[in-house]
């Protein structure tokens, strides 16, 4: 197999969070909160750039492209991953299950942040699979943040049109 190495140069120097997120913080839980700010700053960036986040700042997007690429089979997704309905309900299962999973551990901030890298992980575990299956960005399509980017965009790009 010969490597293709991509990405443009702004995901290589994010695709370390990935790597510090994902594997740092199994050993150091802490690092979840670097996942608590990305999930922060992402709304306030879609409002005005829409999925801007996804294909440019994205430690997992990044990672996607430039590693995953590689394993992928590059074929199309199932149809219904593009369907409102169901990103909808993966953004409401994900936060349902997360909210449980914060109530559990209120209190305890060194278990908040470790339910942050678990998320990361798992959802990572799901990424890496749907990207094994068919291709590397799959899980794009059906992200509860980018769900929430895409709303977010064009909410404000309707605010933004109405003040013209």
């Amino acid at each position: 197999m010969q490597w293709k190495f991509r990405g443009r140069g702004w995901q290589w120097s994010t695709i370390w969070l990935f790597f510090l997120i994902a594997i740092g913080g199994l050993w150091f839980p802490v690092l979840g909160y670097l996942m608590l700010g990305m999930m922060l700053m992402i709304p306030v960036l879609a409002y005005w750039r829409g999925r801007y986040w996804c294909g440019n700042l994205c430690p997992r997007g990044a990672f996607l492209d430039i590693v995953l690429y590689n394993f992928s089979p590059r074929r199309p997704f199932p149809r219904a991953f593009t369907q409102k309905r169901w990103r909808w309900g993966i953004f409401a299962f994900i936060m349902t299950v997360f909210a449980i999973r914060l109530y559990a551990v209120w209190g305890n901030w060194l278990a908040v942040g470790g339910l942050f890298v678990n998320m990361c992980v798992v959802t990572s575990i799901v990424a890496i699979a749907l990207g094994l299956l068919f291709n590397q960005r799959t899980w794009c399509a059906i992200c509860p943040m980018g769900t929430l980017q895409e709303s977010l965009g064009k909410l404000g790009s309707k605010t933004a049109s109405k003040h013209s």
